[in-house]
């Protein structure tokens, strides 16, 4: 049965009233096509509400203003509201050029003039694309037209001119408004954040006369953002009232840091939990290499009903990656499928590729991974890395040649993988190719890590005396990593000479770590010197260091 029938209780000819039902009743475009019909059969077109309200469910269930335009261009003298809805609508969905054009068919109108409610939205736009030039052009009508004491008007130019780092212009704007309310104080604590002046915005808002959820959440957000989640707290512990965006701040704060334990506890005290909450704290374990938590939480949220949204879905894969479980991946790919999730958004197509990769599917993320309409360096990297961690390091070099072949330009993390899946399969030669290769062509500055991979490569094919080289010849400090990787190669091919030089090193660089001293030790037993074993092991006691019992040293390969 269609809308309109379900509406319409008798068959007498509708009123204006049956028609704003029939709008307010309405929940897709296709709904709106049916009133829209029935507008135009009972003569409504010029009606100045009704097109008001059709426009801005045009705004609403449409993905761009074509329909919109074609009512709007059939009201023969619209009135401010109705120029004002769709400008509205076009300053969320058009180009801001478009904008312009419409906001000077509005000019041109001989019936209308703009007011207070015109700019807000095109300020934001301007706001959005940081579009300073059309943003004071837009300032200068706000004057002309007497708007620019309006508080909503002001709090958009102060954060247009705050997020295009001119906070002299926004700090003007806000001591000329001369009736200030909590949106404009907002407004300006939130521009001295956008230009990192913490203590500006700390000092606005202890001045402000009062404060609402908004400029609360804002402070904490600030001190979030620039890690201080000590005066984070602080606030956070002392508002009057918190809504569900206090907790999530908060929660994502110490997710981002790596406190769980307090992101949790947050958490189970929020009262009120959106989609948001739930995603900050899967993500945050996540991130945080505690999987099986992301896993057991996202459960527990369809548990009660709250139906994840892609990110989410996209942190629950990242779970999964680290699980490297290939049955909750498969389940994971089969919920996204039969629950409308669209697998082709870049983002959610380079996450399945990773899932798919380090489970094992390497047949599954290369179909989705050729299928992809656009590769960037994320999916090459996963690829690879899957490749590598399943025993085709010679395919992932292949694949990462493809990768420069397409016009993709390395950055470091992507040359640490390729060079780790380089000293998995001891390939020396395309390993050191790579390794100047993105130096000399690419002006990829070489880390710790990356030399760190360098000597791990060489030392596993048995160049001890070259990778012991180069890290003598590195321009910058190496770090514990490279020596434990040629310490970790000294053992697998029993040179105790190079051993004790790289051992020396280590004892200063970490004096506590234990392991280095079980290496060496392994060395001298591995050569039957058991006197410099014994000897070995005396130093430890002296320094307090206990190998763990039941527990084999092994060298923690990069």
């Amino acid at each position: 049965m269609s809308l309109i029938r379900k509406c319409l209780i008798t068959p007498a000819e509708p009123s204006p009233i049956t028609v704003l039902n029939l709008l307010r009743a309405s929940r897709s475009i296709k709904n709106l096509e049916q009133v829209h019909t029935h507008i135009i059969q009972k003569g409504y077109e010029q009606d100045h509400f009704i097109i008001n309200q059709f426009i801005s469910l045009c705004n609403t269930f449409s993905s761009d203003v074509s329909y919109a335009t074609g009512v709007f261009e059939h009201v023969i003298q619209p009135n401010v509201y109705v120029w004002n809805t769709l400008i509205k609508g076009y300053s969320k969905k058009s180009s801001l050029a478009d904008c312009f054009l419409v906001l000077k068919q509005m000019k041109r109108s001989m019936n209308v003039v703009p007011d207070k409610y015109t700019f807000p939205s095109l300020v934001k736009t301007c706001s959005s694309a940081l579009a300073l030039r059309e943003g004071q052009i837009i300032h200068g009508l706000i004057v002309r037209y007497g708007t620019d004491s309006d508080v909503f008007v002001g709090s958009s130019l102060i954060d247009l001119y705050g997020k295009c780092k001119q906070i002299e212009y926004a700090r003007r704007i806000f001591d000329e408004i001369p009736l200030k309310n909590e949106v404009i104080w907002t407004a300006m604590i939130v521009a001295y954040i956008y230009v990192s002046d913490l203590s500006e915005a700390r000092k606005l808002f202890d001045e402000m006369p009062q404060r609402n959820v908004a400029s609360w959440n804002a402070m904490i957000r600030a001190f979030v953002k620039f890690g201080d989640l000590f005066s984070a707290k602080q606030l956070f512990d002392s508002m009057p009232d918190k809504d569900v965006v206090s907790f999530t701040t908060m929660i994502d704060g110490y997710a981002k840091a790596g406190d769980m334990a307090s992101a949790r506890f947050l958490f189970d005290q929020s009262f009120d939990r959106d989609i948001i909450s739930w995603s900050a704290l899967i993500s945050g374990y996540a991130q945080n290499g505690q999987p099986n938590e992301a896993v057991k939480i996202f459960h527990e949220m369809l548990s009660m009903n709250v139906r994840p949204d892609e990110f989410i879905m996209v942190s629950l894969m990242c779970a999964c990656s680290q699980l490297g479980r290939l049955d909750l991946a498969n389940w994971v790919e089969h919920y996204m499928s039969q629950n409308s999730f669209d697998l082709n958004q870049v983002h959610i197509a380079a996450a399945l590729v990773d899932m798919n990769a380090k489970c094992g599917n390497m047949e599954r993320a290369t179909m989705l991974f050729e299928g992809m309409p656009k590769r960037d360096l994320v999916s090459y990297c996963s690829m690879i890395q899957g490749l590598s961690i399943h025993g085709c390091s010679s395919q992932a070099v292949d694949l990462f040649d493809r990768m420069l072949n397409e016009g993709l330009v390395p950055d470091d993390v992507s040359l640490k993988i390729i060079l780790t899946a380089c000293s998995r399969a001891e390939l020396v030669k395309d390993g050191c190719r790579i390794f100047n290769l993105m130096k000399n062509k690419y002006s990829v500055k070489h880390s710790p890590d990356h030399y760190a991979c360098i000597v791990d490569l060489l030392g596993r094919s048995g160049k001890l005396k070259d990778a012991y080289e180069l890290i003598k010849s590195m321009p910058v400090e190496p770090h514990a990593g490279a020596w434990g990787a040629l310490l970790g190669a000294c053992k697998l091919h029993c040179d105790i000479e190079v051993g004790e030089e790289i051992s020396r090193r280590l004892f200063e660089l970490e004096p506590q770590n234990t392991g280095n001293y079980m290496l060496l030790s392994d060395i001298y037993a591995a050569a039957n010197r058991w006197l410099d074993v014994a000897l070995l092991r005396q130093k430890m006691s002296e320094k307090g260091l206990r190998k763990i019992p039941g527990c084999s040293w092994v060298w923690n390969n990069l």
